[in-house]
Parts: structure tokens; sequence; C-alpha cells
């Protein structure tokens, strides 16, 4: 089995295929390379996109499917899944449309109700005292 070299910033998360930083439970995913040289080249792309990273090479042997075998002992804690990976959080559905005419009158009409209501509001308030003046 040959070395290859991954990428690992301070949080010991490591750079992916995607140029973002992964928690390295997926090998096929993470970036790699068999020359020591690109790797560098990489590390200072990464590291020059975002001064604060602090990016070191990790030289790893492959596995029989050609991904890199990381140590345990530098993998960080797991991250939490994305939406939409596993996840059981309800999607938001749309708001249904009115299927019939009748329908969309009642709707437009309870509309213009609900204004009139505010402006009724707000022209009572408009008219009404000044709050600390009273009439003595």
């Amino acid at each position: 089995m040959t070395d290859v070299y991954i990428l690992q910033n301070q949080d010991k998360l490591f750079l992916s295929k995607q140029r973002t930083w992964l928690d390295g439970r997926d090998p096929a995913s993470l970036y790699r390379s068999p020359n020591k040289d690109e790797a560098v080249n990489e590390m200072f792309e990464a590291s020059s996109k975002d001064y604060r990273q602090r990016v070191s090479l990790v030289a790893c042997p492959l596995n029989e499917r050609r991904n890199p075998v990381i140590d345990p002992d530098i993998l960080p804690p797991p991250q939490p899944k994305k939406r939409g990976e596993d996840s059981l959080e309800l999607e938001l559905t749309a708001v249904e449309a009115p299927a019939t005419v009748n329908e969309a009158d009642t709707v437009a009409g309870e509309a213009r109700e609900a204004e009139a209501t505010v402006t009724d509001a707000i022209d009572n308030s408009a008219s009404a005292e000044p709050f600390g003046q009273s009439q003595s």
C-alpha cells in the first residue's frame, strides 16, 4: 500500500474534494494527493482563502478501496448531519391556492374585512385624546 497526503486544520477537520471541512468519517470524500508538493500547494491555497486556518499535512496509508486510512486518534468528534441527510425534520409545505372562484372571493373578502378593521382601529386611535392628557 502507498501513502497519500490529506489536509487537516486546527479543529481536526479534514479538507474535502469540494473544499469544505469535514470530520473525516467518510474518507472517500476527502481531498488526497499522492504527491507531497501538490498537497503543500493545496494547503497554501486553503490557508490563503481563510488566514485563520492552520492547516497541516497528514500522511495516511490507503486501504483496499484506495481510500485513506485515518488514525482514530486524530479524528474530531462527529459533526451533526445537515438537514436532508437522514433527518426527521418536517418539510415546510406551500400554502394551497383556492380551488374555485368562490373560494378565492371568500379569501379576498376576508382580507378586505381585516384591512377595514385595522383602518378603523387606526382612525379611532388618532381621534382619541393624547396619552397623559385629560380634560379636567
